[in-house]
């Protein structure tokens, strides 16, 4: 994970590139780079704030702070009206995670150690809640494509209603899951040590973020007519990975060296925090932000997550997995891939 440090570099170019107005795809390409290891950094004082301070709310503070990097960019995307691209982007590191991490690490983990087993009960919990979350943005969409209307005061209501109750569920789930992780694992009394190191950290990396998500967002635009690309297609593919690519290495390296219960544990939380944390905070936050964000996605996005979902489940059946179900989660991810890539714009 240390190799994230050497993207350090990027920072100080991508703040040139915008100053100094350098072709765009090479100031997207900087600051998107420079997201990557503030990103890691970001979670890393997150899990060491946590562990400074009280177990269970230290364990809520790092569930909820698990995507800042992906929450921020969001937000600067829908200052500038990007609704459909921060939309794809929640669908991409959806389908990433479930499909693409996931495959991924059971191809790598099934071929160096054989059969990968996990706790299949919460495997299956996590599962049945992003249907949950599937279901609570379904809804909306489906309401809109009733009435006809893309937005109505109605579908707003409708759409801020449901977020509480996504925001509501989502903390629930995380008490219930450290309530009985401290049922049956004896915690130590708290650490001692010093949080103003990990808040310092938190607080330079989040302004960080913030600079060159701005920065991110402000060139895409031009990017998006210089190159001939869809702002679909940005959403899907790109802007996920810039925000969490060093939770998927790490999710990668721990069934890598046969720890499938964590990396399933990453790809599927990160899945629940985008769905029914970030998703929420995208519907209140864009109240103030001149842009209304309510949950109405396309029949193929939520076509797609709905086969994720339904992929995610089955794997949890029988609490273990191998090479082969890697790459049928692969296949699936490259075929919607597909999809999404001959998507009209």
């Amino acid at each position: 994970m240390r190799y994230f440090y050497w993207l350090l570099w990027a920072i100080p170019l991508a703040i040139a590139g915008y100053l100094l107005q350098w072709p765009v795809w090479a100031t997207f390409t900087l600051s998107g780079l420079g997201i990557m290891p503030l990103a890691y950094l970001m979670g890393k004082a997150t899990e060491e704030l946590a562990e400074s301070i009280n177990p269970y709310v230290g364990g809520l503070l790092n569930a909820a702070l698990g995507n800042a990097a992906e929450l921020i960019i969001g937000i600067f995307a829908i200052k500038e009206g990007l609704l459909e691209m921060v939309k794809a982007s929640i669908t991409g590191s959806i389908l990433g995670n479930i499909l693409g991490i996931m495959g991924f690490s059971f191809v790598l983990g099934g071929l160096s150690h054989g059969v990968l087993r996990f706790d299949r009960a919460r495997a299956g919990l996590r599962a049945s809640m992003l249907a949950i979350a599937l279901i609570a943005t379904g809804v909306p969409s489906f309401f809109s494509y009733a009435t006809a209307q893309s937005f109505s005061l109605p579908l707003e209501y409708l759409s801020l209603s449901v977020a509480f109750i996504m925001v509501a569920l989502y903390f629930l789930l995380s008490s219930f899951f450290l309530s009985a992780r401290e049922n049956h694992v004896h915690i130590l009394p708290d650490k001692r040590s010093s949080i103003r190191g990990p808040l310092l950290m938190l607080f330079l990396t989040v302004i960080g973020v913030a600079i060159l998500s701005e920065i991110l967002v402000k060139t895409t635009e031009p990017l998006i007519k210089s190159l001939g690309i869809t702002e679909f297609f940005l959403g899907i593919f790109i802007i996920p990975l810039v925000g969490n690519v060093a939770e998927h290495f790490g999710a990668v390296i721990a069934a890598w060296k046969g720890k499938a219960e964590l990396s399933i544990t990453i790809a599927l939380e990160s899945s629940l925090q985008i769905a029914l944390l970030v998703v929420p905070l995208f519907v209140f936050l864009s109240l103030g932000l001149g842009h209304p964000f309510t949950l109405v996605f396309n029949a193929l996005e939520l076509i797609s997550l709905g086969a994720a979902v339904i992929i995610a489940s089955f794997i949890s059946l029988d609490g273990e997995s191998n090479w082969l179900e890697g790459v049928q989660l692969l296949a699936v991810y490259f075929i919607l891939g597909l999809a999404f890539f001959f998507f009209p714009a």
